[in-house]
């Protein structure tokens, strides 16, 4: 799956446009994915810990290796305030 993704910056991700749509199809992933999330952005709060984003656009898939500041119900927040919308992940690396 990693091999599909292309490497982007952070500050490229606010340049990106998001569909509506989500990506992942099952509720069990969604689960998964918002425990990933939860984890992710107490170590970023905390340690600073860098992990990496697999995500699509309205182009291609990508990944982003940064920092989760803060979590809403909609969307993770990176640093410099970077909205990336939670449908459109399909995973993270810690």
């Amino acid at each position: 799956m990693d091999s599909e993704f292309v490497l982007v910056e952070k500050e490229e991700v606010a340049r990106l446009k998001f569909p509506k749509t989500d990506v992942l199809r099952s509720e069990k992933d969604r689960k998964s994915l918002q425990a990933e999330l939860d984890r992710a952005m107490a170590l970023g709060n905390l340690e600073h810990h860098k992990v990496k984003i697999y995500f699509e656009d309205d182009k291609k898939k990508r990944v982003v290796h940064t920092t989760i500041w803060a979590l809403t119900d909609k969307a993770i927040v990176l640093k410099q305030s970077v909205i990336l919308p939670l449908n459109r992940i399909y995973k993270l690396e810690i």
